[in-house]
């Protein structure tokens, strides 16, 4: 008798591959058999493309015409568990599942044996002559208890050239050797004692280790340094205490660095890291390693959440209200969501940590479905900063300047105190829009609906939007004209200049993510900053984002009003949340901190809310104005995002769309649009949006699949669906 999900050579299987299939195909299981969720090769056509054994063939096929597989890979299977979750994945956000099987085939190289690499170990003999490189390299290894090190990396602990390591090779002190290239990864020791905890982080730790080992979700919500970090580490120690396996998701790259660092700290050794900053035999290597179990902490992006673990029990989604867990291309999934569905299928725990939550997150614990820890104070004896506001309506500021003279006075005393002064603006580049004096023009995008970002320091105009990118021109390029091309509005490039020239001798540092070339120099710039290498930081949102710089007493917000424009349904809670968040950095350490922002509303109820500091009364009021309007998350929405080189077609059929709308009326959706996008073209790319709204309740992914339904799109157009919108650009 065969074992469950076994397939003897020459069996028809199901392979489902990566490939726009839209179905698994049938195939001859290889020669020696397969299991079912094995990784195989198999050909597609004049091609051989990687797949999954998803189950027993469907038959309905000449099994005399059937193709067999053509290699096993020396992986282990997919789990049940990944499968069903990339199963109810797709049919949640109504994605066909090839494309959500890409997600978790994001691993090169798999069927390549490990590649070999030279290391260095101590040998049996003494050089014949001894110099102060070669003992500190010797030293380094006696250190390490004669463990084996890469040539460069040897090199580097040692602070001497590589030629000084061969050059022990020569002499015998040193051995090269041929290792397997993927190394295992070091174990952590969940028994190492962590931090001190302050009663109220020990209390938290208690609850999250007590529902350790079932399925659970809980927000941990905590003020801007009281330790959440520190907390949600003792879950993870108790997970590595039972022997399974955690993933901690962080919403920027930048972060990563900082937090492996405290990783490292509290269990003596380094986590598996995946993000796009890792390098693609990396990739591979943790790939593997997270199927055979050999891996036993996983700290990564969003992408993280589709590896392969042997046996997850842990989750923890970090910052879980930043917009960049959303997937806003090709598969549109939300990373804390679609976190919430996996750890549901395979018993493990899940953490949301914020000081600011999504509101979806706070309505679930509100209403019971989540559990709740809150952290009331700042660890230790930091205390939260004082928050004003800047009139900026009484405010005598100078043409083309943005600080006023209230926050000069402000940053002047707090850089002559030795202390640190944060501005921010969440605008990217020099100005937001360059336009011509003579006729009016404002200089656009070619490919899309938007204006061009002046970047200086690039010396280039930028759409933030395809990324297309040209040189700032000197004449007009409607009119013609020389010399009236101007920036109009500022970007954190134009604060920088009127930085240097309010406060010449302060150290200036910019921290925007379009002024680093790679992920490791942004993260360089940040650990400079900590260290006290500049006295003055203008930065973006990225700025927002969990850094702690010691000497940071005063964060000024340049324009606090410019996440309150538009139409945005979540326009108040993002600007809450981001404003709360910048306002964090200041004061971590033992100096009292400050955060002021200028403002022309400082009745507005959200800057009110920013101020009072009473975050459940800001999320009961905006909960209450979202119930009255049946919108998430006291109700279900969908965008129909229409695109395609011509406009007509694109409304032709929205418009069909509109008019046959059967389907959703029988669940009582209702139908807005069609309408441009408010971004109407991208890449060259018209769009078209209709959005669709339900009760909370309604069967609405089913109800968009019978609208949907024999829909025939125009030559070169695209449909796509997004569940839970996040944007609405």
């Amino acid at each position: 008798m065969s074992e469950p999900g076994w397939f003897e050579e020459g069996a028809r299987v199901a392979v489902l591959t990566a490939e726009p299939i839209g179905r698994p195909l049938d195939y001859r299981a290889p020669e020696g058999g397969c299991f079912s969720g094995a990784f195989v090769e198999v050909p597609l056509g004049p091609r051989k493309v990687l797949g999954v054994v998803w189950g027993p063939g469907e038959g309905g096929f000449d099994a005399a015409k059937l193709r067999a597989v053509n290699r096993v890979f020396d992986v282990p299977p997919m789990r049940d568990e990944l499968r069903v979750f990339l199963e109810r994945m797709a049919e949640y956000t109504m994605t066909p599942l090839p494309q959500v099987l890409r997600l978790a085939t994001r691993a090169p190289g798999l069927g390549d044996p490990p590649g070999m690499r030279k290391i260095y170990r101590l040998g049996d003999r003494e050089p014949s002559r001894m110099t102060d490189a070669r003992a500190r390299v010797l030293e380094v290894l006696e250190e390490h208890g004669g463990a084996g090190f890469y040539l460069s990396e040897l090199a580097h602990l040692a602070g001497v050239t590589t030629q000084v390591v061969k050059g022990l090779v020569k002499t015998g002190a040193l051995i090269e050797a041929e290792v397997p290239r993927d190394q295992p990864f070091p174990r952590l020791d969940p028994v190492r004692p962590g931090k001190a905890l302050s009663e109220a982080q020990a209390a938290a730790a208690e609850a999250l280790r007590a529902g350790s080992g079932a399925y659970s979700t809980t927000l941990l919500k905590g003020v801007t340094g009281s330790g959440k970090t520190e907390v949600y580490l003792e879950a993870v120690a108790e997970c590595l205490r039972k022997g399974r396996q955690a993933l901690v998701l962080l919403p920027e790259i930048a972060l990563s660095s900082e937090f492996l660092s405290r990783v490292e700290a509290r269990f003596g050794a380094r986590p598996g890291e995946w993000h796009s900053g890792v390098t693609q035999s990396e990739r591979r290597r943790l790939w593997k390693a997270c199927g055979a179990g050999e891996v036993q902490l996983v700290v990564g992006a969003r992408s993280a959440l589709f590896l392969p673990f042997r046996d997850l029990g842990l989750i923890v989604v970090d910052e879980e209200h930043d917009s960049s867990y959303k997937q806003e291309e090709g598969v549109l999934y939300n990373a804390r969501d679609m976190a919430v569905l996996r750890a549901s299928g395979c018993s493990a725990q899940v953490v949301l940590a914020s000081a600011t939550p999504s509101l979806e997150t706070w309505a679930n614990a509100e209403a019971g479905k989540y559990q709740r820890l809150d952290l009331g104070a700042r660890f230790g004896t930091a205390e939260l900063p004082e928050m004003g506001t800047i009139d900026m309506r009484d405010e005598a500021i100078e043409s083309a300047h943005w600080i006023g003279p209230t926050l000069v006075k402000e940053v002047l005393a707090r850089v002559a105190e030795g202390q640190q002064a944060m501005l921010f603006l969440n605008r990217r580049g020099y100005a937001p829009v360059t336009i011509c004096r003579a006729c009016g023009h404002q200089i656009g995008c070619d490919h899309c609906d938007a204006r061009m970002v002046e970047h200086r320091f690039l010396k280039r105009l930028v759409c933030h939007q395809c990324g297309e990118t040209k040189p700032i021109p000197l004449k007009c390029p409607s009119c013609e004209v020389e010399g009236k091309l101007a920036p109009v509005g500022p970007g954190v490039e134009r604060l920088a200049e009127e930085v240097a020239e309010r406060f010449p001798e302060a150290r200036l540092a910019v921290l925007s993510s379009d002024l680093f070339g790679s992920a490791r120099a942004l993260k360089e710039k940040i650990a400079e900053i900590a260290q006290g290498e500049a006295d003055i930081i203008i930065g973006t949102q990225i700025v927002a984002k969990g850094h702690n710089f010691p000497r940071l007493t005063l964060v000024g917000g340049i324009d606090a009003d410019l996440g309150l424009q538009g139409s945005d349904l979540r326009a108040a809670e993002k600007t809450f949340q981001l404003m709360r968040q910048v306002a964090g950095r200041a004061g971590r350490a033992e100096e009292k901190g400050a955060a002021l922002l200028q403002t022309y509303q400082p009745e507005h109820p959200v800057i009110r809310a920013i101020l009072g500091g009473d975050e459940e009364a800001f999320w009961a009021q905006e909960a209450a104005a979202r119930q009255a309007q049946g919108v998430p998350p006291y109700g279900r929405m969908a965008g129909i995002i229409l695109s395609g080189p011509d406009l007509q077609p694109l409304f032709e059929v929205g418009n069909h769309l509109a008019r046959n709308d059967a389907a959703l009326r029988r669940i009582g959706a209702q139908v807005f649009g069609p309408a441009p996008a408010p971004i109407a073209r991208v890449r060259g790319r018209h769009r078209v949006r209709l959005l669709v709204k339900a009760e909370k309740s309604a069967p609405l992914q089913g109800a968009l699949k019978a609208w949907l339904k024999g829909l025939k799109l125009p030559t070169n157009a695209r449909l796509a669906v997004d569940i839970d919108p996040q944007s609405f650009l």
